[in-house]
Protein backbone atom coordinates (compact mmCIF):
# COMPACT_ATOMS: atom_id res chain seq x y z
CA UNK A 1 0.00 0.00 0.00
CA UNK A 2 2.81 2.41 0.88
CA UNK A 3 4.48 1.68 -2.48
CA UNK A 4 1.27 2.59 -4.33
CA UNK A 5 0.90 5.89 -2.44
CA UNK A 6 4.57 6.76 -2.95
CA UNK A 7 4.36 5.88 -6.66
CA UNK A 8 1.21 7.98 -7.05
CA UNK A 9 2.90 10.97 -5.42
CA UNK A 10 5.93 10.62 -7.73
CA UNK A 11 3.70 10.39 -10.81
CA UNK A 12 1.78 13.47 -9.65
CA UNK A 13 5.02 15.37 -9.16
CA UNK A 14 6.27 14.17 -12.56
CA UNK A 15 3.12 15.41 -14.30
CA UNK A 16 3.26 18.75 -12.50
CA UNK A 17 6.97 19.19 -13.22
CA UNK A 18 6.46 18.15 -16.83
CA UNK A 19 3.61 20.60 -17.29
CA UNK A 20 5.32 23.53 -15.61
CA UNK A 21 8.55 22.82 -17.50
CA UNK A 22 6.59 22.87 -20.74
CA UNK A 23 4.98 26.23 -19.82
CA UNK A 24 8.38 27.65 -18.84
CA UNK A 25 9.79 26.56 -22.20
CA UNK A 26 6.91 28.34 -23.95
CA UNK A 27 7.68 31.50 -21.96
CA UNK A 28 11.32 31.15 -23.04
CA UNK A 29 10.15 30.87 -26.67
CA UNK A 30 8.19 34.07 -26.19
CA UNK A 31 11.37 35.79 -25.06
CA UNK A 32 13.23 34.45 -28.11
CA UNK A 33 10.50 35.76 -30.43
CA UNK A 34 10.76 39.15 -28.70
CA UNK A 35 14.53 39.09 -29.25
CA UNK A 36 14.03 38.30 -32.94
CA UNK A 37 11.54 41.18 -33.19
CA UNK A 38 14.18 43.46 -31.68
CA UNK A 39 16.52 42.45 -34.50
CA UNK A 40 13.86 43.32 -37.08
CA UNK A 41 13.42 46.73 -35.43
CA UNK A 42 17.18 47.33 -35.33
CA UNK A 43 17.61 46.41 -38.99
CA UNK A 44 14.71 48.73 -39.90
CA UNK A 45 16.38 51.49 -37.90
CA UNK A 46 19.67 50.83 -39.67
CA UNK A 47 18.06 51.02 -43.11
CA UNK A 48 16.19 54.18 -42.09
CA UNK A 49 19.29 55.92 -40.74
CA UNK A 50 21.93 54.71 -43.18
CA UNK A 51 20.06 53.43 -46.24
CA UNK A 52 20.89 55.44 -49.33
CA UNK A 53 19.32 53.35 -52.08
CA UNK A 54 15.63 53.00 -52.89
CA UNK A 55 15.87 49.32 -52.00
CA UNK A 56 17.31 50.06 -48.55
CA UNK A 57 14.62 52.65 -47.86
CA UNK A 58 11.93 50.21 -49.07
CA UNK A 59 12.83 47.77 -46.29
CA UNK A 60 12.00 50.15 -43.42
CA UNK A 61 8.20 49.69 -43.28
CA UNK A 62 8.08 45.94 -44.01
CA UNK A 63 10.68 45.34 -41.30
CA UNK A 64 8.78 47.51 -38.81
CA UNK A 65 5.51 45.71 -39.56
CA UNK A 66 7.25 42.35 -39.17
CA UNK A 67 8.75 43.49 -35.87
CA UNK A 68 5.30 44.50 -34.61
CA UNK A 69 3.84 41.14 -35.70
CA UNK A 70 6.64 39.29 -33.91
CA UNK A 71 6.28 41.32 -30.73
CA UNK A 72 2.53 40.61 -30.82
CA UNK A 73 3.23 36.90 -31.15
CA UNK A 74 5.73 37.08 -28.29
CA UNK A 75 3.24 38.88 -26.08
CA UNK A 76 0.56 36.32 -26.89
CA UNK A 77 2.88 33.44 -26.04
CA UNK A 78 4.10 35.08 -22.87
CA UNK A 79 0.76 36.21 -21.47
CA UNK A 80 -0.88 32.88 -22.33
CA UNK A 81 1.78 30.64 -20.82
CA UNK A 82 3.16 32.61 -17.86
CA UNK A 83 -0.09 32.20 -15.85
CA UNK A 84 -0.16 28.49 -16.70
CA UNK A 85 2.97 27.93 -14.63
CA UNK A 86 0.97 28.75 -11.49
CA UNK A 87 -2.44 27.51 -12.62
CA UNK A 88 -1.24 24.02 -13.53
CA UNK A 89 -0.66 23.10 -9.90
CA UNK A 90 -4.08 24.37 -8.84
CA UNK A 91 -5.85 22.64 -11.71
CA UNK A 92 -4.01 19.39 -11.04
CA UNK A 93 -4.80 19.46 -7.32
CA UNK A 94 -8.47 20.22 -7.97
CA UNK A 95 -8.96 17.32 -10.39
CA UNK A 96 -5.92 15.49 -11.68
CA UNK A 97 -7.81 13.30 -14.15
CA UNK A 98 -9.56 16.29 -15.70
CA UNK A 99 -6.28 18.21 -15.84
CA UNK A 100 -4.55 15.40 -17.72
CA UNK A 101 -7.51 14.96 -20.09
CA UNK A 102 -7.63 18.67 -20.86
CA UNK A 103 -3.86 18.86 -21.42
CA UNK A 104 -3.94 15.81 -23.68
CA UNK A 105 -6.80 17.32 -25.70
CA UNK A 106 -5.07 20.70 -25.90
CA UNK A 107 -1.72 19.27 -26.94
CA UNK A 108 -3.35 17.01 -29.54
CA UNK A 109 -5.18 19.99 -31.07
CA UNK A 110 -1.94 21.99 -30.98
CA UNK A 111 -0.08 19.19 -32.76
CA UNK A 112 -2.59 19.26 -35.61
CA UNK A 113 -2.61 23.07 -35.79
CA UNK A 114 1.17 23.35 -35.73
CA UNK A 115 1.60 20.64 -38.37
CA UNK A 116 -0.66 22.59 -40.71
CA UNK A 117 0.74 26.03 -39.97
CA UNK A 118 4.46 25.27 -39.71
CA UNK A 119 4.90 22.71 -42.42
CA UNK A 120 2.21 23.69 -44.95
CA UNK A 121 1.02 27.29 -44.63
CA UNK A 122 4.34 29.00 -43.81
CA UNK A 123 6.23 27.31 -46.69
CA UNK A 124 3.44 28.28 -49.11
CA UNK A 125 3.71 31.90 -47.94
CA UNK A 126 7.49 31.73 -48.47
CA UNK A 127 6.99 30.43 -52.03
CA UNK A 128 4.48 33.18 -52.84
CA UNK A 129 6.78 35.84 -51.35
CA UNK A 130 9.70 34.49 -53.38
CA UNK A 131 7.62 34.64 -56.54
CA UNK A 132 6.59 38.22 -55.77
CA UNK A 133 10.25 39.15 -55.24
CA UNK A 134 11.19 37.56 -58.56
CA UNK A 135 8.32 38.88 -60.68
CA UNK A 136 7.74 42.40 -59.36
CA UNK A 137 10.66 44.73 -59.85
CA UNK A 138 9.70 47.67 -57.64
CA UNK A 139 11.82 48.07 -54.50
CA UNK A 140 8.82 48.17 -52.14
CA UNK A 141 7.37 44.88 -53.37
CA UNK A 142 10.76 43.20 -53.39
CA UNK A 143 11.37 44.41 -49.83
CA UNK A 144 7.95 43.12 -48.79
CA UNK A 145 8.68 39.74 -50.39
CA UNK A 146 12.13 39.41 -48.87
CA UNK A 147 10.98 40.55 -45.44
CA UNK A 148 8.05 38.12 -45.59
CA UNK A 149 10.46 35.29 -46.35
CA UNK A 150 12.63 36.29 -43.38
CA UNK A 151 9.60 36.58 -41.10
CA UNK A 152 8.16 33.22 -42.14
CA UNK A 153 11.57 31.56 -41.78
CA UNK A 154 11.82 32.93 -38.21
CA UNK A 155 8.32 31.68 -37.44
CA UNK A 156 9.19 28.26 -38.85
CA UNK A 157 12.33 28.19 -36.71
CA UNK A 158 10.41 28.98 -33.52
CA UNK A 159 7.26 27.00 -34.32
CA UNK A 160 9.10 23.86 -35.41
CA UNK A 161 10.68 23.80 -31.95
CA UNK A 162 7.28 24.49 -30.40
CA UNK A 163 5.79 21.61 -32.40
CA UNK A 164 8.54 19.27 -31.26
CA UNK A 165 8.23 20.36 -27.64
CA UNK A 166 4.43 20.00 -27.81
CA UNK A 167 4.72 16.52 -29.29
CA UNK A 168 7.19 15.44 -26.60
CA UNK A 169 4.97 16.90 -23.86
CA UNK A 170 1.93 15.11 -25.27
CA UNK A 171 3.79 11.79 -25.40
CA UNK A 172 5.12 12.18 -21.86
CA UNK A 173 1.59 12.92 -20.60
CA UNK A 174 0.41 9.73 -22.31
CA UNK A 175 3.25 7.73 -20.77
CA UNK A 176 2.70 9.07 -17.26
CA UNK A 177 -1.06 8.67 -17.50
CA UNK A 178 -0.87 4.88 -18.03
Amino acid sequence: MLFFITTTIYIAMDILNLSTDWAKAEVFSAKMVALISLHFFLVALGFWLFGKTAMAKAFVWPLLVSGVLLISIAAGLYFTNKPRIVSFETAYKNNSDEFIKSELARTEKSQNDLATIVFIILPIIIIVAALVSMVVSTPVWRAIGITTIALMACLMFIDSNTASRNSDYHQELLNLNK
